[in-house]
């Protein structure tokens, strides 16, 4: 993606959500690296919302863990565990969770100590199988609305919908 993101910093962040799912659209179908259309994800959201965090944990059916991918932000954990934390949770419930105080979750895993608040989004293959998960962490408790996480549910679909075109050499 070339250009600049159509994204009007004035409006709210829910809005600003909702203006970006156009541009990733077409940029998801546009470039049949899986790798780096994850990139460009992470990178738009982190740019368009100014959350602390914003990126992928990918499942490695091998470890049976969930190994980090692209992301913006602080560095961040590198591997993450079946029963342990909210990108486990949304990945072994194939749920999305929204987590408005991440030391009220039992089992929290504190990657950045900034982390107040969590949604973590779980993307399925076209088989239905939780393949990766979108992890996004704010600095502020109670920190997403629903429109927000409404707006984080249509990019799941429009990642969903590209990831079977996608190629992951």
């Amino acid at each position: 993606m070339a250009q600049d993101l159509p994204i009007d910093p004035s409006l709210p962040r829910a809005a600003r959500l909702h203006q970006l799912l156009p541009a990733l659209e077409g940029l998801l179908t546009g470039e049949p690296s899986g790798i780096a259309n994850l990139a460009n994800v992470a990178s738009a959201l982190w740019s368009a919302t100014g959350w602390h965090w914003v990126g992928f944990y990918l499942v490695d059916q091998a470890a049976d863990n969930l190994v980090l991918g692209p992301f913006q932000g602080p560095v961040a954990c590198t591997r993450l565990h079946r029963g342990k934390g909210v990108c486990a949770a949304a990945w072994e419930t194939n749920t999305t969770q929204v987590v408005p105080d991440v030391h009220d979750f039992p089992g929290h895993v504190a990657c950045s100590s900034a982390s107040l608040s969590e949604v973590v989004l779980p993307i399925c293959g076209s088989n239905g199988v939780v393949v990766a998960v979108l992890d996004i962490d704010s600095a502020s408790a109670d920190d997403f609305s629903q429109e927000e996480v409404e707006g984080l549910e249509a990019l799941r679909a429009l990642v969903e919908r590209a990831w079977p075109t996608w190629s992951w050499s």
